[in-house]
């Protein structure tokens, strides 16, 4: 393997998959390495997605969380159009040259396999039923992919990557370093340091803190966004259906009455599954659902999150949150259920009360009390 490169990319995610397909379309000639903790699209399997195991195994690293196609291989491939919600880079671009990549980035979806469907919040009705309930929905249109239909794509595009860059899986960068005017990148378990003019960081969501570590060796200054805290919510399919079937996913937002504080509905899966993910061995929740009818669960579900923004002299926020979630584990050996019912009454859910319960939940967890785990307000 070389040790000079062109361009050296820090993560497959789809920042990362996306900068390498760039460049090859418009320099092929270009010599880039991508550097991955997790395993490739083919290799990557989670043992409770595939049914083998109940609960979560700690593996190392989490096929969920890590690997070519980034955290968000497994989910339900939800593309919106939008930049109401979703990041941050309308800060960044004039708007209309932001909705211009995004379609271009929704072209090059449907070229590898992205179905023609789309839902919109255009003159949707549920607008109107929300604000009766003092609730706000977000524009958006968007098109689902599906989990199928999105591992199809993240194959499709490893299959044109793969002969063109090379591919480091199962790599650690512990630390690059800026050396003249060059990048020097140190590897586990790679003797020789990998150099290369330009360096594209996007090591996703498991690689933040590592990342902020990083740069203020580098002397680089960071902001703390915003902390999102809450639950997972998995409901009976019928009682959204009349919103899922319209816009599929409904980005509900509410200001609290005492608080003031931001809560909002994110990640809706239609008939969908919740499943466990592992970040350096805290395991918390996220969503998926199929395309395909026949893969349908009962249950839909979303996450509800309060918003929180902190001040100086706060500086850690990806450590507020582990701690939080790490409650959750050190409570219950992993991911805590709760019924609705008994967070509301103040009372601890036991098997008992689960098994009482007519909404079963897609993931298997442990039955307890999700007030001992999140912070008051």
């Amino acid at each position: 393997m070389n040790s000079k490169y062109d361009v050296a990319i820090i993560g497959a995610g789809p920042a990362g998959i996306f900068a390498a397909y760039e460049l090859m379309l418009l320099n092929p000639a270009l010599k880039v390495i991508m550097i991955e903790e997790g395993q490739d699209i083919y290799t990557r399997k989670c043992p409770i997605a595939e049914k083998k195991v109940r609960h979560c195994l700690k593996c190392k690293p989490c096929n969920i969380m890590r690997g070519f196609g980034g955290a968000g291989a497994y989910s339900d491939g939800k593309y919106n159009f939008t930049t109401q919600f979703g990041g941050w880079l309308i800060d960044y671009l004039p708007e209309e040259l932001l909705i211009r990549l995004i379609d271009y980035v929704d072209e090059i979806n449907r070229q590898y396999g992205a179905p023609a469907e789309y839902f919109t919040t255009k003159n949707s009705k549920i607008r109107r039923e929300a604000l009766a309930h003092d609730l706000h929905l977000l524009d958006a249109k968007v098109r689902h992919l599906g989990t199928e239909n999105n591992l199809h794509i993240m194959e499709t595009m490893y299959e044109f990557l793969k002969p063109q860059i090379t591919m480091l899986f199962n790599a650690h960068v512990a630390e690059f370093k800026k050396v003249a005017a060059q990048f020097q990148l140190s590897v586990k378990g790679l003797a020789e340091k990998i150099s290369c003019d330009f360096l594209i960081a996007a090591p996703g969501r498991a690689g933040a803190e590592w990342f902020a570590h990083q740069g203020k060796e580098l002397g680089l200054s960071s902001v703390n966004n915003q902390v999102d805290v809450g639950v997972r919510v998995e409901i009976p399919a019928e009682i959204f259906q009349h919103i899922t079937d319209e816009v599929y996913e409904a980005k509900l937002v509410y200001r609290t009455k005492q608080y003031g504080d931001l809560v909002r509905t994110f990640c809706m899966n239609p008939k969908g599954y919740v499943v466990a993910e592992n970040t350096d061995g805290i395991v918390t929740v996220n969503g998926h659902s199929y395309r395909d009818e026949k893969r349908h669960s009962k249950n839909t579900n979303f996450a509800l999150l309060v918003s929180n923004r902190f001040t100086e002299p706060f500086n850690e926020p990806h450590q507020y949150g582990k701690r939080i979630a790490s409650f959750s584990n050190m409570l219950g050996g992993g991911v805590l259920v709760q019924r609705f019912g008994d967070l509301i009454k103040g009372r601890r859910t036991n098997e008992h009360r689960l098994a009482k319960s007519f909404t079963k939940p897609t993931l298997q967890a442990t039955p307890g009390d999700l007030s001992l785990v999140l912070p008051n307000r």
